[in-house]
């Protein structure tokens, strides 16, 4: 999977309010982990793009993880990736 385009700035204001906000929910409001795992560079590091953008758009069957695909696209999921694994924006 390779990132095809990026969000336009709306828009990625929007996924990083979805990130720290929803996804921090389970995976802590600062990503440290919580009922979900850390999504931190060192803790993503090793983990396939393919596989992360999967995992937020399918969800994984059996866990609290729910699928993000009425939410974000392809695209977006791949940019959510991306920046989660040099370090995650904050909200403005």
């Amino acid at each position: 999977m390779a990132v095809t385009s990026a969000p336009d700035a709306s828009r990625r204001g929007e996924l990083v309010t979805l990130v720290r906000q929803d996804c921090g929910s389970c995976h802590g409001l600062t990503l440290k982990g919580g009922l979900g795992p850390a999504l931190l560079p060192e803790t993503l590091k090793d983990k396939p793009m393919d596989s992360l953008a999967a995992t937020i758009l399918h969800g994984r069957p059996g866990t609290a993880m729910p699928p993000w695909r009425r939410f974000v696209n392809e695209a977006e999921a791949e940019w959510i990736v991306v920046n989660l694994q040099k370090g995650f924006p904050r909200e403005r």
